[in-house]
């Protein structure tokens, strides 16, 4: 798996900085720099500081640089427990959610500043858009297809869910790899 450079995790550092909420410097050692194993950091990655995770709920912070991507996946039913609902709350920045929702029409993002990631476009087909600036919020249901990317200067959201084991994530591109670490 591909290492983030100093620069990234600075550039990382400085948007969970501009959010003004309070980080231990342990959480900032923290950080899981998720590249997602595409090697293409700029477009597609998510930065992350794990609050708690356990048998009945979860918080994170999520960072996003400018126009970054979380490429699309849906949290799955597993080992007898329903797939992962989670609300996102924009922290700082703005945030374009997409959800799939089988009464929309097809992806468009005309009238929006979304810039799909060059190599992996066609892994994006969740097609109900949300605009999220700080201080709105969003609960994706379980087992619900979604991506997310940030706006132009970046974003951080706060996530509140139920039980995360991203390791059974089912993303849509095939060349996702996802290195999770233990909970």
């Amino acid at each position: 798996m591909a290492q983030p450079t100093e620069d990234y995790k600075n550039r990382v550092q400085a948007i969970y900085a501009k959010s003004k909420i309070i980080l231990t410097d342990e959480e900032l050692s923290a950080i899981d720099y998720a590249d997602f194993g595409l090697n293409n950091w700029e477009e597609e990655g998510l930065n992350l500081i794990l609050y708690v995770n356990n048998d009945r709920y979860c918080a994170k912070e999520m960072a996003l640089l400018p126009n970054q991507t979380c490429p699309e996946h849906v949290h799955p039913d597993w080992n007898k427990n329903e797939g992962k609902q989670e609300t996102f709350r924009c922290r700082w920045g703005d945030v374009y959610l997409y959800v799939e929702d089988k009464n929309s029409l097809p992806l468009t993002l005309k009238g929006t500043d979304i810039k799909l990631p060059v190599k992996n476009q066609r892994y994006y087909t969740a097609n109900k858009g949300y605009h999220l600036n700080a201080g709105e919020q969003y609960t994706i249901p379980p087992k619900t297809k979604h991506w997310f990317q940030a706006g132009s200067k970046g974003a951080v959201i706060s996530e509140f869910s139920s039980p995360s084991f991203d390791k059974y994530d089912e993303f849509t591109n095939p060349n996702v790899k996802r290195e999770v670490r233990d909970r």
